[in-house]
């Protein structure tokens, strides 16, 4: 079997039909939810795109492997999904985004060769690339936001787009008046992108992921993730034309939020991402763009998967579809991710296995509490090996797919460091003090701080679906805080670093050393069985003792 692990960049849990959207309609998403399991309550361990997937790529919480942000290094000697699967005879590659940044002091003190395989491997995410492109070639005054060649900007010059980055003079700009609109100002954003439809990113990464089916040699695991529907958010024709501000709904928030807000949630509230995002011509131009998007992203997925079965590779791969974080759009006064609600932290969660174990679930829901780590454990029990728990820290959904219902988890635990944010600052805290830790569990959801100068956020989803009411500015739930804070304490003394040795050797190694002479605080030796001190009776064969 093979498996495909598509992820989308930024895309809402609810912005799909299945998930019961009300304009927006996605029939290929639904075709594989009507062929596998969607989870509906699959949660993310870090709401930012960096931090969030090298979560996805080792199976480990960010405060495990340290990688919290965008541009914070994967520390050489991480496993990693490829690492796992190459382990069991199965490849793995990339076709897109990674987002991640090599640990390059670390591969330099180990001697690692950038361009060797393993240097390779360990640069990216322990994946073999067909195609690295982490889809932000901004540029300004001091260059490329990127530093690498982009194989997205290549493939427009080789069809005849002019320029040093037509990323951005065409695939994210439209045309105003005779001149580039951009697609970084949201006042351009209901322009039609000036491109091909067929040659803007979502289509031609979808020709990549079919140009590595037609020539892989399984079993293989292909992590496609596409760049879309993350910002800019500006799409080309027939999608720019689809939704209107008739499609946009009501921003869900409450006036009351700002009432005494958390001063994170505040100070997020007041930047220029949340007050963009309070301003309704602005939602009314983002948003049907966004939809426009998710729609390209919908018809691709079903080209990818017209072509599985048109060359009968639909019964012998696995499918997972879903994201590394949502976005806010307007929601809770804010724009983009960051924090904890569940437009930001929630994310879409769909796996098809074709075997016939999973007959029985095909087209359900599942409410477990999943969280994105479990993917990369789901990957190494479905290609037959066993989940090494000393390193990944992910639970496999694979019993779910199977029917079967698992002592399963109670809460699930998401992380956000805000240090490199302007908030920091604000505050005046260390890095180390600008960390924050969701635990939700089922019904609260609990927002913790690092710095003990702040307080709690508390929402309770089943009487407040819609979180605008933070029950942690009173004292009457400090019962409730106090037991999610205990689940937080019990998360926080897992065993996350012993990852060079399982609990299985340590069990084996148990009274090896006896077998091996080492025979400590024996009074006459008749404590032991008597082989293991053979070694050290019989006859005095020389004497060397002084007369």
């Amino acid at each position: 079997m093979n498996i495909l692990f598509i992820m989308y960049d930024q895309l809402r849990f609810d912005y799909l039909s299945c998930a019961g959207h009300p304009h927006l309609h996605t029939p290929n998403f639904d075709r594989v939810a009507a062929m596998g399991v969607r989870f509906t309550n699959a949660y993310v361990q870090s709401p930012i795109c960096g931090g969030s997937r090298m979560c996805y790529y080792t199976g480990r919480y960010a405060s495990s492997h340290g990688a919290h942000w965008n541009k914070f290094p994967l520390r050489v000697g991480e496993h990693t999904l490829g690492d796992h699967l190459r382990k069991i005879g199965m490849s793995c590659h990339l076709i897109g985004k990674t987002h991640m940044k090599a640990d390059a002091e670390g591969m330099a003190r180990l001697g690692l060769d950038p361009d060797s395989v393993i240097g390779v491997r360990t640069s990216e995410c322990g994946f073999d690339p067909w195609v690295r492109d982490d889809g932000l070639w901004a540029q300004g005054p001091d260059g490329f936001y990127d530093d690498k060649t982009s194989p997205y900007n290549e493939y427009l010059k080789s069809k005849g787009y002019d320029g040093e980055n037509p990323w951005a003079d065409y695939a994210n700009a439209g045309i105003r008046d005779g001149q580039i609109a951009s697609g970084w100002m949201f006042d351009n954003t209901d322009l039609p992108a000036n491109i091909r439809e067929e040659d803007s990113e979502t289509p031609w990464l979808t020709g990549e992921a079919i140009r590595f089916i037609d020539q892989a040699e399984g079993p293989w695991c292909a992590h496609l993730s596409y760049i879309k529907p993350h910002w800019p958010y500006i799409v080309p024709e027939p999608y720019a034309s689809m939704y209107g501000p008739e499609h946009v709904a009501p921003a869900n928030r409450d006036a009351g939020e700002r009432d005494d807000a958390h001063p994170v949630f505040d100070a997020f509230m007041n930047g220029p991402v949340g007050r963009a995002f309070s301003d309704d011509e602005v939602r009314a131009k983002v948003i049907p763009a966004y939809m426009g998007l998710i729609k390209q992203c919908d018809d691709q997925l079903g080209r990818l998967l017209d072509h599985l079965e048109a060359t009968g590779q639909m019964q012998s791969t696995m499918i997972v579809l879903t994201s590394d974080h949502g976005d806010y759009l307007g929601d809770h006064w804010l724009g983009e991710k960051n924090l904890f609600h569940e437009p930001s932290v929630k994310v879409p969660m769909i796996v098809y296995d074709p075997r016939g174990h999973a007959d029985g679930t095909r087209g359900t829901t599942s409410e477990a509490l999943v969280e994105s780590i479990d993917i990369a454990a789901t990957f190494i029990e479905a290609a037959g090996g066993t989940v090494p728990d000393h390193i990944v820290e992910g639970r496999s959904l694979m019993p779910w797919l199977r029917g079967e219902t698992p002592d399963w988890r109670d809460y699930v635990i998401s992380e956000y460091d805000f240090s490199a944010q302007p908030p920091a600052a604000r505050f005046g805290l260390a890095p180390r003090d600008c960390r924050l830790f969701m635990v939700f569990d089922g019904r609260y959801k609990l927002m913790h701080c690092a710095s003990d100068t702040m307080r709690p956020m508390l929402f309770d989803l089943q009487d407040d679906p819609e979180e605008h009411v933070d029950l942690a500015k009173t004292d009457t739930h400090v019962d409730v805080i106090a037991r999610l804070t205990g689940h937080l304490h019990d998360w926080g003394l897992r065993m996350s670093q012993r990852t060079t040795i399982s609990e299985a050797d340590i069990a084996a190694s148990r009274g090896a050393s006896l077998a091996k002479g080492v025979l400590p605080f024996l009074k006459d030796g008749t404590e032991v069985e008597a082989r293991l001190t053979e070694k050290y009776r019989g006859p005095v064969r020389q004497n060397h003792l002084p007369d």
